[in-house]
C-alpha cells in the first residue's frame, strides 16, 4: 500500500461520485433576501416566512389552494388566431411563445376553471405573469369572454385574479380590442345579477388596469402590489416631481378608495367565501371541508344481552 491507494484514489472517487444537488432546492426572496427551502415557500403559498413579502405564484397552483379539495374543472377557452401580424422583433412571435409554453407548462397567460370554494360554486380565471408578463392578448380575452358565459350560463359569480405587465405589443391594434371585448363580458354578468370579484395581484398594470381589472363589485388586492395603468417612473419623468411613498401600491389605493381590501393571501380563500355568499344572500359556511354532522339520537339501542325477554 502506498499513497497513491491511500489517498489520490479515494480523493479521485470521492470527487466523481459526489451527488449533484438540484438548484431549485432554495429560493431567494427579492424583498429581504432570505434563502427559503421550496417547500416551505409551497406550503406558505409562495408567501417570505421572513417578510411576507408575496412571490408570484401560478394559477393552476393558485387554484390548488382555492377551491375545495383542489378540485377544479378546467373551462375550454377558443383559440384565437395564431401570429395575426407575423410579428418579429428579436424572435419571431410563435418562437416566444413556444419559449414561454415551455418554461411555465402552460398553452396561455389565462387559466379558467369552475369548482366549489366552502361549497360554493364559482367560475374563476387567473393570470400568469411568468407567461409574457401575463401579457393580455387575443386568447386572454376569449378567456374571460368564456369565463363570463360559463358563469352566466351556471349562474355562477366569477372571480379574476388579475397579473399583467399591459396588452400584448406582438398583436398590435387586435390586443388593445380585448379591452371593449372584456368590458362587455363584465357588462353580461352585471346583467345576468352575478357577482364579479376582482383580487389584484402583483402587477396589475396597462390596459389590463383600464378594462376588466377595475369593473368588479369588489376590489381586493394582495400586500404591495402594484396596481396602475402608467408606472411610477413614467409619471416621475412626465410631470418632473418626485411621487409619493408608495404611490400606486395595493395600501396607497385602499386608503384614497380605488379598493375595498388589501388581504394576505394565506386568507384570501376564506375573505372569498365570506363575500361571495353575502353577495348571493347565502348562510356563512360551515366550518371544515364536510358539513355539519347530524344531531345524534338521544335514545340509545340497548345491547342484544341487555334486552327484556
Amino acid at each position: 500500500m502506498n499513497w497513491i491507494t491511500n489517498y489520490v484514489r479515494p480523493r479521485i472517487n470521492s470527487l466523481f461520485s459526489r451527488r449533484e444537488v438540484p438548484e431549485n432546492l432554495w429560493t431567494k426572496c427579492p424583498e429581504c433576501g432570505t434563502m427559503l427551502f421550496h417547500r416551505e415557500l409551497a406550503e406558505n403559498l409562495n408567501v417570505c416566512t421572513n417578510c411576507d413579502h408575496h412571490l408570484a405564484i401560478t394559477p393552476r397552483t393558485r387554484f390548488e389552494a382555492l377551491f375545495d379539495g383542489g378540485i377544479f374543472a378546467e373551462v375550454k377557452v377558443p383559440e384565437p388566431i395564431a401570429d395575426p401580424l407575423h410579428f418579429k422583433d428579436q424572435k419571431r412571435y410563435p418562437d416566444r411563445m413556444k419559449a414561454a409554453q415551455k418554461s411555465t407548462g402552460e398553452k396561455e397567460a389565462m387559466l379558467v376553471a369552475e369548482g366549489e370554494i366552502g361549497r360554493t360554486p364559482i367560475v374563476a380565471a387567473a393570470q400568469d405573469f411568468t407567461f409574457m408578463g401575463g401579457s393580455m392578448g387575443m386568447y386572454v380575452g376569449n378567456a374571460i369572454i368564456a369565463a363570463a358565459e360559463r358563469a352566466v350560463k351556471l349562474k355562477r359569480p366569477l372571480v379574476l385574479f388579475s397579473a399583467a405587465g399591459g396588452a400584448r405589443m406582438q398583436e398590435g391594434i387586435l390586443s388593445l380590442m380585448q379591452m371593449p371585448r372584456t368590458t362587455v363580458a363584465v357588462q353580461m354578468l352585471k346583467e345576468a345579477g352575478l357577482p364579479y370579484i376582482v383580487v389584484l395581484t402583483h402587477p396589475t398594470t396597462g390596459g389590463v388596469t383600464a378594462s376588466y381589472a377595475m369593473l368588479g363589485d369588489v376590489h381586493i388586492a394582495e400586500p404591495n402590489a402594484l396596481i396602475c395603468f402608467a408606472g411610477p417612473r413614467v409619471i416621475e419623468q412626465t410631470i418632473r416631481e418626485k411621487l409619493p411613498e408608495g404611490f400606486q401600491r395595493a395600501e396607497y389605493l385602499l386608503d384614497h378608495g380605488m379598493l375595498d381590501r388589501v388581504t394576505h393571501r394565506t386568507k384570501m380563500r376564506e375573505e372569498l367565501i365570506t363575500i361571495l355568499r353575502m353577495l348571493l344572500n347565502l348562510p356563512p359556511a360551515v366550518a371544515g371541508d364536510l358539513p355539519a354532522p347530524e344531531k345524534v339520537a338521544e335514545e340509545a339501542v340497548a345491547p342484544e344481552g341487555d334486552a327484556k325477554a
